[in-house]
């Protein structure tokens, strides 16, 4: 995340506004990551209730690979209004909280995987160990916002895999 938190945002097209901060979650006061990973938990968790293991892993997997790329293309357009990687551009939360449960489901110990993934990918995104920090500024623009993000996703779930292995 850039130095340019508390910015005052400037005026930007109304589509990529909505698009980048995940329906405006990220407009929020206080944690706008934390409450759009939350809203990517929630999201995640109704579908879960409604479709098939496999219809679900399918469909997860389809809005990780749809969101990014709409994620870094959304969010290049914002860094010229709004300046590098700010604060109410929380999309790539949704994508970075998504990752973690590919692995969740888990019968009905689910709920407690996908509370894990969410919480383990919020630390380590806050925290950005392992190349998190460095694969932001390896990747200009929007990409960057994203990949920091998939990155921290992909540890999250590696750690819930193992954890799943442990405790099952």
């Amino acid at each position: 995340m850039s130095d340019n938190n508390f910015k005052k945002l400037g005026i930007a097209p109304r589509f990529h506004e909505i698009l980048s901060t995940g329906l405006y979650t990220g407009l929020l006061p206080g944690a706008p990551g934390t409450y759009a990973a939350f809203t990517a938990l929630v999201i995640w968790y109704l579908l879960y209730l409604v479709l098939s293991p496999l219809a679900l892993t399918l469909t997860t997997l389809a809005l990780i690979v749809g969101i990014t790329v709409v994620g870094a293309w959304t969010s290049s357009v914002m860094e010229r209004y709004w300046g590098p990687d700010p604060r109410a551009v929380v999309i790539d939360e949704y994508v970075g909280c998504w990752i973690p449960l590919l692995v969740a489901p888990a019968a009905e110990y689910t709920w407690i995987f996908a509370l894990a993934g969410f919480a383990l990918f919020r630390v380590i995104d806050i925290t950005k160990p392992l190349g998190c920090r460095r694969i932001e500024q390896v990747c200009p623009g929007g990409w960057g916002v994203m990949m920091d993000d998939v990155l921290a996703g992909t540890y999250a779930l590696i750690i819930v895999y193992v954890l799943k292995l442990l405790f099952l």
